[in-house]
């Protein structure tokens, strides 16, 4: 999904784009294309995983995956122990609660959408595209049928242990602060026009590709999603966008 802006630029940097529609395969801001389907910080479900070389790992993976697709409160260690061939004994030793299973999860996937964001930042320079390719960390996991952890557990707040309910909001909170900087640095360049400050702006992003993200899955349709995405990124950049 690409955003098309009138003006593309980088805080400290001069901007010489205009009305130009970002491509990342021709980005001229840096030699690498950024595409989460194919760098090496993602993989199908998103931020990529440690590689399931032991137990522990196999265990949070296929918990992670239980997690995305039915909840927190619709799997049990029952169903891990099944899918994984392994004792519910054997995932007590590792995680001796199913809310410790549950912080080490939101740990571990804060972690990787945290070296998501460095890797946009690294390989990304302009900020219209920044957005677009923080939107298309969340049209990646839609399209393996399955929702944002973090959002699916947001979903289950009030039942949650508080470890994990703490760690959800830190999580919403990390993506609008570094949003919030990317807005920012677009409002400066000039690339990105808002009335709002960056802060609400960005809770407003977020809530919108969350919110997207549970709309389009009934559907069986990531099309809806970065239908919806396309618009609300295309709104700040103030032009046209198109979907790549």
């Amino acid at each position: 999904m690409a955003v098309r802006g009138h003006h593309t630029g980088h805080k400290a940097r001069h901007d010489t784009t205009h009305d130009t529609k970002f491509d990342p395969a021709h980005d001229t801001t840096h030699d690498t294309k950024f595409d989460p389907a194919h760098d090496t910080t993602f993989d199908s479900e998103g931020p990529r995983a440690e590689a399931p070389t032991n137990t522990r790992s196999r265990i949070l993976d296929a918990s992670e995956r239980l997690v995305q697709v039915r909840g927190f409160n619709g799997f049990s260690y029952a169903d891990v122990a099944a899918e994984l061939s392994l004792t519910k004994a054997s995932l007590h030793y590792h995680f001796p609660s199913k809310a410790e299973l549950g912080e080490a999860l939101i740990t571990r996937y804060t972690d990787r959408f945290a070296q998501a964001l460095v890797a946009i930042d690294a390989h990304v320079k302009l900020a219209p595209a920044k957005l677009d390719a923080y939107a298309s960390l969340y049209a990646e996991v839609l399209r393996q049928k399955r929702m944002c952890l973090c959002g699916m557990l947001a979903a289950e707040y009030q039942t949650l242990p508080e470890p994990i309910r703490d760690a959800v909001i830190a999580f919403l909170d990390d993506n609008e602060a570094w949003l919030a900087l990317v807005l920012e640095q677009g409002r400066e360049a000039g690339s990105l026009r808002f009335s709002n400050t960056p802060a609400d702006t960005a809770r407003s992003i977020v809530s919108g590709l969350e919110g997207a993200m549970l709309v389009a899955r009934p559907y069986g349709a990531p099309e809806r999603f970065e239908t919806a995405a396309a618009q609300l990124l295309g709104s700040l950049a103030g032009t046209d966008i198109a979907i790549s």
